[in-house]
């Protein structure tokens, strides 16, 4: 079932409307979802209606006032329709009414009397926002009792908060609270605008004591109304007293509220604005509250007997107060008010009134009698809009607008044709002050309101008054006088222009209507601001101020969820795919080395997705694997292998040291040149990309032998403004007898060598195989069977190397000794050769069947004596561990007289007898 509050026009929108053919392609550009989302909001925003009912009271602290609230706020009841400008007599006379000075506390206080309990005033389910502002809801009579009210009794809020919520009808959600000192603003929201209520802010703006406390200020609140429509709720008392200091007060009161006051910005399309937002940044805005101002120049004597006269009904002259009322209810047909000569509706307007004096027969030509017409209220000196009009002049809000020193920037209000609402002896009905201050009644309690044309209206105009003045300062400033100027001008006219439009504009009848007005809100939609009602309650007498509310019709543009829901989801699809379409993108095969052991049969290439699989790695035996990147997206990719954290302690880095990608480029000469940097590739072109495996360090291969270290890796290609592609590499190490200890050598069975071994699981557990699950008493030789071979097979080679020299006569430059070796620029059959007697070594086969053929015999000897330093210096513990060493230094510093030759050799061979292989 529909609420009221939406109209029902409004909600029969079910279909998302096609898009504007001449609007952007929000989806071609790269903008966020949200944006644009937001950009085609036209397609699911809907016209809404919605009334806001705006109360405003100042309960003097009144204990029981809160049972109130239901009567007048909600049902519109404590309504006196002829005080309050409305034309509805009374029909029992009953014009004064006195109750007890203090508010018993019964809901139904209010009297069950046609004057007071008819529920004029629109309220219930009606109504879509709840606004009520309270003053004085506490006795504030010094900041002592300001600070310890405020932070510490709670109960006053939830008070107010109970009595509304019984008020409203069911299932009106609060949406907003705010309290300081004496002040509360509560918003409630019927189950249809709760929903569509977001951006919540509440300000509270304290101009009390010191200028700062909050027992004078305002507490504002700024919604969103279905994600478009900014209102602001402003609830404010003002400085009170009756003098000029007074007056000047509460215009600083207003600029330190309009200055002071800061919400929290409001996110649009996905962005937040860094800066917040202040009151006029709004759609729509209502000010009201105690403002505190009165009315000047006027003895306050008769001010309060005349109107008692009008609330008495004895201001008719010539007439009893009986005779007068009693001849407003003796007319048995509504009376006609002539506002209008001319009318636009398209029906005719019956204006004659029967007079049962005159002949059935009528003519076409007779007229009515004048004195059957009720005279204007405005032209009536005897009635009671009349008597408000000659008051209101003298009303101070009204000057200070005027001058400018307040709420003169947009801000105005409904007629009045109530009478005042301040300040009443509580408990009685038109009974204006009767203490020792008797006070001068004055319209203290007033609700404003803005809209955002009215805002734009006045900033224009300020900024065409200050450009003028500027203007005819500088004209002075250059002597021209502006009466010489007016005296040149004879006569301007311009019958093209002047005087087309004028005919019609003004007519004096127009004053005071209220038809409504488009305003533009900020988000560009076409918003309309009506008033309904603008009245005061003068049959509630539980304080000293009647309170005061307005009825509002806005309409707006919200937006409905279904309808963007689907819009949101199209616009992600389309997103989507135009980001895919423009994203770079490329595509990643691996192509086999012939220098790999790849399995007979495998494919060529395989997909990067896949992974790199190197086979099986051997020590210091260098693999290569290829990828070829093609780039298969519509614009240019730039991409790079990007680093990664790699350990406590440790920088990052692409890869491991044993792994090394380049990008392959060649010169201008057509050699090949390896990049590391990252490569940009137009659409369609490709790459090649080579990864190089090499274990040479000694610490790696120690892990690897003992499983703490695996040959896996993931490297991560990053393409520039596209996706990460992760390429795993993997290799299977190969057990090698370098970078072991002796003990270790000794033991590694003779049928496979070290290649035979296995190395523990990941675990750490012995697998069957590996060394630790071998017997350590049983030994396979007394020292290690590489140092034997390596050692061996030198020999021999030396001698054939020095013998091949001798018979060839070939001439070297002699190269100097040095210790250790220079290292050689190995040729790659120098490379290849070394890996033949590694393998020989890892195998235990036979060294001298290794070498290739053809091999002059001093590569061989130079190849041998390479392996053999390798192989010294990859054992773990050394040829002579270190604990070994002190011993012998310590027995060397011990002897008094410097050894001789044998005597060191004594020395030092008897600590190695505690290990034979050593």
């Amino acid at each position: 079932m529909l609420s009221p509050s939406i109209s029902r026009e409004s909600s029969s929108f079910v279909e998302v409307s096609e898009p504007d053919p001449d609007a952007e392609d929000v989806e071609s550009t790269p903008h966020s979802l949200s944006r644009a989302v937001y950009e085609r909001r036209a397609e699911y925003t809907r016209p809404h209606s919605m009334k806001i009912k705006v109360g405003t009271w100042n309960v003097a602290a009144c204990p029981g006032v809160q049972n109130d609230i239901r009567s007048w706020f909600v049902d519109g009841k404590g309504v006196d329709a002829k005080l309050a400008g409305l034309k509805v007599a009374d029909p029992d006379g009953n014009n004064v009414e006195v109750r007890p000075k203090h508010n018993t506390g019964d809901p139904q206080s209010i009297p069950e009397t046609p004057l007071g309990n008819e529920g004029i005033v629109l309220g219930g389910e009606h109504v879509g926002l709840y606004v009520l502002g309270l003053q004085e809801i506490v006795p504030l009579a010094s900041a002592k009792e300001y600070i310890g009210r405020v932070y510490v009794d709670p109960e006053p809020l939830n008070k107010w908060k109970r009595a509304l919520e019984e008020a409203v009808p069911d299932g009106y959600e609060l949406i907003a609270e705010t309290q300081m000192s004496g002040l509360l603003l509560l918003i409630y929201a019927s189950p249809a605008i709760a929903p569509t209520v977001s951006s919540v802010s509440s300000v509270s703006v304290g101009t009390g004591i010191m200028g700062y406390l909050g027992n004078k200020g305002a507490v504002c609140t700024r919604i969103l109304l279905g994600e478009t429509t900014r209102l602001v709720f402003i609830n404010s008392h003002l400085a009170s007293g009756t003098e000029k200091a007074h007056y000047e007060r509460r215009c600083w009161d207003y600029n330190q509220i309009t200055s002071r006051t800061k919400f929290d910005a409001i996110s649009v399309a996905g962005e937040t604005s860094d800066t917040q937002e202040v009151i006029g940044d709004e759609d729509f805005a209502f000010w009201f509250g105690d403002l505190n101002f009165r009315l000047d120049g006027l003895p306050g004597d008769d001010i309060r007997r005349l109107l008692m006269l009008h609330a008495r009904g004895e201001y008719a002259p010539g007439s009893s107060p009986r005779n007068y009322l009693e001849s407003e209810i003796a007319k048995s047909e509504e009376p006609i008010v002539i506002r209008h000569v001319e009318s636009d509706d398209d029906e005719p307007i019956d204006l004659q009134a029967e007079n049962p004096n005159t002949r059935s027969e009528s003519s076409s030509i007779d007229l009515p009698d004048p004195d059957d017409f009720l005279q204007d209220p405005h032209s009536d000196p005897t009635s009671l809009q009349a008597t408000l009009d000659s008051l209101l002049p003298h009303d101070q809000l009204r000057r200070v607008q005027r001058q400018k020193k307040a709420f003169h920037d947009g801000w105005r209000e409904g007629p009045i044709t109530f009478i005042p609402t301040y300040k009443y002896d509580v408990g009685t009905f038109g009974v204006f002050d009767s203490g020792e201050k008797m006070r001068p009644p004055s319209w203290c309690d007033r609700i404003l309101f803005r809209t955002r044309r009215d805002k734009l209206e006045y900033d224009g105009k300020t900024r065409d008054e200050e450009a003028a003045r500027v203007k005819d300062e500088e004209m002075k400033s250059r002597g021209i006088a502006e009466a010489a100027q007016d005296e040149e001008v004879i006569f301007d006219y311009d019958p093209a222009s002047d005087g087309a439009d004028t005919y019609g504009d003004y007519d004096e009848y127009d004053e005071g209507e209220d038809n409504g007005e488009n305003v533009t809100v900020k988000d560009e939609h076409a918003d309309k601001l009506n008033l309904e009602i603008y009245t005061s309650h003068q049959r509630v007498t539980s304080s000293d101020h009647k309170p005061l509310d307005a009825v509002f019709t806005i309409s707006y543009d919200a937006i409905v969820p279904e309808l963007k829901s689907r819009v949101h989801q199209e616009v992600a699809r389309n997103l989507d795919r135009a980001e895919n379409e423009h994203r770079p993108g490329v595509t990643i095969l691996v192509e086999h080395s012939e220098l790999a052991d790849d399995v007979p049969g495998s494919p060529t290439t395989t997909d990067a997705a896949d992974g790199v699989n190197f086979g099986d790695i051997k020590y210091l035996y260098r693999k290569e694997r290829t990828l070829t990147i093609a780039n298969t997206g519509q614009v240019p990719a730039t991409f790079a292998f990007i680093s990664k954290p790699s350990g406590p302690g440790q920088s990052d880095q692409v890869a491991p040291s044993w792994l090394r990608p380049a990008f392959d480029s060649y010169d201008d000469d057509g050699e090949v040149k390896r990049l590391e940097a990252e490569v940009t590739l137009e659409p369609g072109d490709t790459i090649t990309v080579t990864l190089d495996i090499y274990v040479e360090d000694f610490a790696q291969v120690r892990a690897l032998n003992r499983g703490e270290l695996q040959l896996d890796e993931v490297l991560i290609l990053r393409v520039t403004d596209g996706r990460d592609y992760f390429i795993p590499v993997r290799g299977t190490w190969l057990q090698s007898c370098f970078g072991r200890t002796i003990d270790e050598l000794i033991h590694v069975p003779e049928e496979g060598g070290a290649r035979a071994l296995r190395p523990p699981d990941r675990k750490g557990a012995a697998q069957q195989g590996s060394l630790s699950a071998i017997d350590s008493t049983t030994l396979t030789e007394a020292v290690p069977r590489e140092l034997t071979k390596l050692t061996d097979t030198f020999e021999p080679l030396l001698e054939r190397a020095i013998a091949e020299r001798e018979m060839t006569g070939a001439s070297e430059t002699p190269v100097p000794d040095a210790w250790p070796f220079e290292p050689t620029t190995t040729s790659q059959s120098r490379e290849q050769t070394r890996n033949l007697l590694l393998e020989a070594l890892d195998t235990n086969t036979p060294l001298n069947a290794s070498f290739p053929p053809g091999i002059r015999e001093v590569e061989k000897l130079e190849t041998t004596a390479e392996v053999l330093q390798l192989f010294v210096a990859s054992l773990t513990d050394g040829v002579i561990p270190a604990s070994f060493w002190k011993k012998i230094d310590d027995d060397l510093a011990a002897r008094k007289n410097a050894p001789t030759p044998d005597e060191t050799r004594i020395l030092t061979m008897v600590p190695l007898a505690d290990s034979p292989p050593h």
